[in-house]
């Protein structure tokens, strides 16, 4: 294992002591539970006794009459910190409790802690680094884990810590193992860009945090390797790509985001290519900043995005 140190580039923004302060009031509560007449109300009545003004307010229900209810609820609050715990207890009592729900509550000032999986392909791994170093994306990449040591120069100048896990064919526990002590209490979120190694149901158990990997759309047609080329051959009219959370089922944990483009037979194979890449950076990009911006609620094997 071997790792490079931080080089500290000029030029990364800076959120500004006014826009901090700001965000340390917003606040944003995600609740899901069984449907039933009330929820709304007594979200808004715990808000309010607080002195919290709504700004934004997103609910589904999959069905008003037994179905399955979601609520995302982004609200303003003076010293949100110093209230937080008296507002946990109150959603506790009068939310959880009665309702049966689940729910989250979250500062905005919070940015999540960021690690990124990657092999050899830098694509989506770049355009992450790029976005976040730009501020567009709000979170902290914390490290960029490889079992290759290709995209270390890369990586580097953009001042994040790389860190090369070789990967044994024979046996990947060992290379798990040094990997969860480098996530273990330090990361909110593990991003797969292009990473090319199936992570183990061991793995998923014991990191805590959730996974969110990026694939082209011809899955499950076209499995393995060179996929663009079989599509190529296949005459294919659109190709695409898919961000979903990661399970025990290779391939098959909830959807979060998807595009699609559409391509015609003058397009070459490596023509494909580039146009799969570049639909990959979007859906990847925008799934990560929604689930780090608390819009995304998973329920079984689907997820309700606000």
């Amino acid at each position: 294992m071997t790792t490079l140190p931080i080089i500290h580039r000029p030029g990364t923004p800076s959120t500004s002591n006014a826009a901090l302060l700001k965000k340390q009031t917003i606040a944003r509560l995600l609740i899901q539970c069984p449907d039933r007449p009330g929820i709304v109300s007594a979200v808004s009545s715990i808000l309010s006794d607080f002195g919290a003004n709504i700004v934004s307010l997103d609910q589904h229900s999959t069905d008003p009459t037994g179905g399955a209810f979601f609520q995302r609820t982004e609200f303003h609050l003076e010293h949100f910190s110093a209230k937080r715990a008296e507002l946990e207890e109150q959603i506790r009592a009068k939310i959880e409790t009665p309702y049966g729900a689940q729910w989250q509550l979250t500062s905005a000032a919070q940015r999540k802690r960021v690690a990124i999986f990657v092999s050899k392909t830098d694509h989506c791994l770049l355009d992450l680094l790029w976005r976040q170093r730009r501020g567009e994306l709000h979170i902290d990449i914390a490290m960029v884990i490889s079992n290759h040591s290709d995209l270390a120069e890369d990586v580097r100048y953009f001042g994040i810590p790389f860190v090369h896990v070789p990967a044994d064919s024979k046996d990947k526990s060992a290379m798990e193992r040094t990997q969860l002590e480098l996530l273990r209490g330090n990361v909110d979120l593990i991003v797969l860009a292009r990473y090319m190694q199936i992570i183990s149901d061991d793995f998923l158990q014991e990191v805590g945090v959730p996974l969110i990997n990026i694939h082209h759309s011809f899955l499950p047609a076209f499995i393995g390797a060179g996929p663009y080329q079989k599509a190529k051959d296949r005459g294919v009219k659109m190709i695409g790509a898919t961000a979903h959370y990661v399970t025990a089922d290779l391939d098959e944990g909830p959807i979060i985001e998807q595009d699609a483009i559409r391509v015609d037979h003058t397009d070459s194979a490596q023509e494909l290519m580039r146009k799969g890449a570049d639909v990959e950076r979007r859906v990847l990009t925008r799934a990560v900043a929604w689930h780090c911006d608390d819009r995304i609620l998973r329920h079984g094997n689907h997820t309700v995005v606000f």
